[in-house]
Order: structure tokens, then sequence, then C-alpha cells
């Protein structure tokens, strides 16, 4: 396993609320979280684009994460992802370029060819169309964001002439970049072949879980056959729901009814292949636990962490789907929970202080000696002098921890 020695932590943000609920809330709900994740101490947080079925409902990541932008302070912003054949590649790399100065060099572009067929078919796009146009589209906003001469290109949905942007990214040579994949290898084809980095964002169903170590070979592979460096691990993202409470009982309680309805929107609205009826949100929680997903107690993640580093091979950046499976209170304990005890013990940052620990404990009897024979010379050393200046002292007695205490 090549696993980097700090391991990233963000979420995936599609968003998921359900019908019936105020949009405007959601939204400010949101917008929330990614302040309170800011204040916690995560990496990274990837925005969404949706246009149906009334589950997934930011329509611009970039509108998006301007709000949040003004709103944090250190995450890192990334479109998640922004559904290349639905806009015109120029559009795409002159807004991201716009937020990359805007937000001082905090976005981060993620790509994909769109999750939704309804979408797809609003806007006229056969489906097969999808993936081809994303890898073009894709190579487009590259050449834009880096190279210096104009760009005269023609195919049957894109047209540029002459076209140039206004001003460079602020991160030089561009922002980070990510191809969303799945169950099929277009997505770690493209991003071989393009240099950039992946989001696995179907890693917690069961084919997606097993297909990772094979599907980070195909990657290799087309970056090989490109001509590009080989790809680094630590730009690879691993999507996977969390939920974390004190015991796992407690976390599997807290999400029965909100992961069930969750998992009617995949099978009874989008009728998506991957995801089964289940009878009940226990069933639906142990069934997801199996496939790798991390509800239980902080411990447990740690474990399930280093587990799916092991059959993955390693990666960078760990990205909980964000989710709305509990109620608010129980979803912020949950992240607040990570970043308190899972997410040290995945970043190396607690090494120090064990040692520092283990130290003193190990020696307390000789220091705390040390510092009692200090107490006791300078009382000595002080009441000599007063005695020499004809002064009396008043009687100290030393406790054991060092501390003097008047008689």
């Amino acid at each position: 396993m090549v696993a980097p020695q700090r391991l990233d932590f963000g979420i995936f943000m599609a968003p998921f609320h359900r019908e019936g609920e105020n949009p405007t809330l959601s939204m400010q709900r949101d917008l929330e979280l990614i302040e309170v994740l800011d204040r916690l101490g995560y990496d990274e947080a990837w925005i969404g684009e949706h246009h149906s079925a009334g589950w997934e409902t930011i329509a611009s990541p970039e509108v998006f994460i301007a709000a949040a932008a003004e709103r944090t302070k250190h995450i890192r912003l990334g479109t998640g992802v922004v559904s290349v054949p639905y806009h015109n590649p120029f559009h795409t790399a002159d807004r991201m370029v716009q937020l990359d100065h805007m937000t001082r060099g905090r976005v981060m572009l993620g790509v994909g060819p769109g999750a939704l067929p309804s979408d797809a078919h609003m806007l006229g796009i056969p489906a097969a169309l999808l993936r081809e146009r994303m890898n073009e589209g894709l190579g487009i906003i590259i050449r834009l964001m880096t190279e210096d001469e104009p760009i005269t290109y023609k195919s049957d949905w894109i047209e540029l002439n002459d076209a140039q942007l206004q001003f460079k990214p602020y991160q030089r040579p561009t922002m980070p970049m990510a191809v969303a994949s799945t169950l099929s290898p277009a997505g770690m084809t493209s991003a071989g072949r393009h240099g950039v980095g992946v989001l696995s964002i179907a890693s917690y169903a069961e084919q997606g879980l097993m297909a990772l170590k094979e599907q980070w070979a195909i990657c290799e592979e087309a970056a090989a056959d490109a001509g590009k460096p080989a790809p680094d691990r630590r730009n690879w993202r691993v999507v996977m729901p969390f939920h974390v409470a004190e015991t796992s009982e407690q976390a599997i309680a807290d999400i029965e009814e909100g992961i069930l309805a969750w998992n009617d929107y995949f099978v009874n609205t989008i009728g998506s292949p991957a995801n089964q009826p289940a009878s009940s949100g226990r069933e639906m929680a142990e069934r997801l636990r199996s496939f790798g997903a991390i509800i239980g107690t902080p411990d447990e993640a740690v474990a399930g962490i280093r587990k799916l580093q092991e059959v993955s091979g390693g990666f960078g950046c760990l990205l909980g789907l964000a989710h709305e499976w509990a109620s608010w209170e129980k979803t912020l304990h949950s992240y607040e929970l990570m970043a308190r005890y899972v997410m040290p013990q995945l970043q190396d940052t607690l090494t120090w202080i064990n040692r520092s620990t283990a130290h003193v404990r190990e020696n307390k009897e000789s220091l705390i000696g040390g510092a009692t024979a200090a107490v006791l010379k300078a009382i000595g050393d002080h009441a000599a002098k007063q005695h020499e200046k004809g002064k009396t002292t008043p009687t100290v007695e030393v406790a054991t921890d060092g501390e003097s205490k008047g008689a």
C-alpha cells in the first residue's frame, strides 16, 4: 500500500434533500455545514450540479462556492462536479478562473459527464455522447487555462474562434482538477489521459469498493498511453458515507429513518441500478457497512478507513458523502467526532503528543523529585538569608507535588 503520510478529509455534497422540505432553508443549511467544516479543520468540500429529480438541488456549484468562500477561511472548494457536456467549455474555464481569484486559490475543478439522465434529456443530449463530450470538453478547458496562444476549435458541439481567457488562473500552472469516476473505466481513463486527479464517487457500492484497485490501474495505463507522468495517489479522492456516534448502536439508530428515504430516492425516483430496495433502515445501514461505509464509533471509523486504504492501495483524501440521514444536531456531532478522534489518527498529528505524554509518565518520579528538591533548596536559601538579617521566616511544609504551603 502506498498511502500518504497525511490523509485529507472533506465532503462530497450532491446535496441530498428530501422532497417536501423548504429548498431555501436546505441551501442555507448546506452553507452552514461548510462553515462548520471549515472551523473543524476539514480540508475540502465538493459541490454538485443537478437540474432535476427534486433531491439534488444545487444547479450551479460555482454560485454556491462563491457564497461559501465568503463565509470560510481555509477549506478548499471544488465543483463536484460540473457536468461538462451541458456547457460551452469556454464558460466553464472562464468562471472557474474568476472563482480562483475571488477565493485567492481555494477552488478546484471537478468534472463529469452528468449524473442524471433526466438532466441530459431536458437538454437534448443523447446519453451515448456524454462521456465523449466530457473528455473533449475537459481537454479544451485545460488548454484555455494553460496555453499562451489563442485557441480555434470546432466540433459537433463546440466552436471557438481565437478564444483566450483574459487572465491566468490564480493557482499556477492551474487549479487542482479531478474527473468523476463511477463503475465504468471512462472517468479513470480521462483522468489519466489529461493528467488530473480522480473523484471515485461509487466506492460505497459493492462493485465500486472491489473495483478501486483495478480502476487505479486503468488510470495509470491511460497516463502511460498518453505520455503523461504516472498519476499521484495523493490526487485520488474516494467518496464514502459516514455517520459516527458514541456507540455502533447509536450510530445506526440515528440514521435508520433517513437512510431508508435516501435509498428510496435512488431506487424509486431515479432508478439507479446500483441500489436495491431495503425492508428497513437498519438493513440498509448494515448493507452499506458491509460495502465499507463508515457507520459506528470513532475507533470503528479509523479501522474502516485503514481497511479502505488497504483495499484501494492508498489514496489522498476521504470525502464523506454529505447526507441528511440524521437530525441536524446529530449530523454535526458526527462531523465533530470525526474531526476530534478520527482525523488525527490518519493525519499523524498525535504521535508527538503521545511521545511527550509517555516520556513524562515514565519519568514522573525523577522529574517530580527534582522539582521537590529545587523547592526545598529555594526555601532553605531564603531562610538562611533571613536568618543573617536577624529575621525569622514562617515554617513551610512541602507537599509531595512540589508545591509549598504555609504552616
